[in-house]
């Protein structure tokens, strides 16, 4: 059974990959992994009567009535794509995130005080890797290397990423064999690999049996 020690080799590679993988994934909590530790709680909608926003003549898909440190605004979600913000007090609709707002709104969403080391925008089309929203974003990275990412549109916090989620991410495109793009859980290489590991491992335990039941009827 020569062939099935070359089997076990090549099914030992990715076994492993995956077994470190997992371990790695699972030795904090997915909450920590996320970022939500550095997160501060988004503030409570005061009480207003909020105007309807000012659509000029294109179809809304969802309004949505938010809060942050600079007040309550709409979130506006257009039929034909795109997302904008509106003013909830006079419904007129505010121009995109700049840089200093970007700035300010990474501080006051982060729970502790720590220094920004850089703020950079980023188009939908050419997003970080540890960006995958499809959505063009500021990229507001503080001294401890934690970055937030403020949607240029609407002004929210699309996501926290720390050093570990980053690692995390790597393993996670590890784990699933697609280190591209890190989203694809259904394509060849994984699917493969996967038929070939069950049936070594099935050809192992039928060979182990087998293999004692020959030398019982030796002995």
């Amino acid at each position: 059974m020569r062939w099935h020690v070359w089997l076990g080799w090549l099914i030992g590679v990715p076994i492993i990959l995956w077994t470190a993988s997992g371990l790695f994934m699972v030795v904090r909590p997915i909450e920590e992994v996320r970022g939500n530790h550095l997160r501060n709680e988004a503030p409570a909608l005061v009480a207003i009567q909020p105007v309807a926003p000012l659509l000029e003549g294109r179809q809304a898909k969802t309004l949505t009535l938010q809060q942050n440190s600079d007040g309550p605004f709409w979130v506006v979600a257009y039929a034909d794509g795109g997302k904008r913000r509106a003013n909830a007090l006079t419904g007129a609709l505010l121009p995109p995130v700049s840089a200093t707002e970007a700035d300010r709104m990474a501080r006051a969403a982060r729970s502790d005080n720590v220094a920004i080391k850089s703020v950079k925008r980023y188009g939908a089309d050419n997003a970080p890797m540890d960006q995958r929203s499809g959505r063009p974003s500021w990229q507001v990275v503080f001294d401890d290397d934690a970055r937030f990412y403020i949607d240029a549109d609407t002004g929210e916090l699309l996501a926290v990423r720390t050093n570990f989620w980053r690692a995390f991410d790597f393993m996670w495109g590890l784990h699933i064999m697609d280190l591209q793009t890190r989203e694809d859980t259904h394509h060849p290489i994984l699917i493969i690999f996967a038929g070939i590991s069950l049936v070594g491992s099935i050809l192992g335990f039928v060979m182990l049996f087998t293999r004692r039941r020959r030398r019982w009827r030796a002995a």
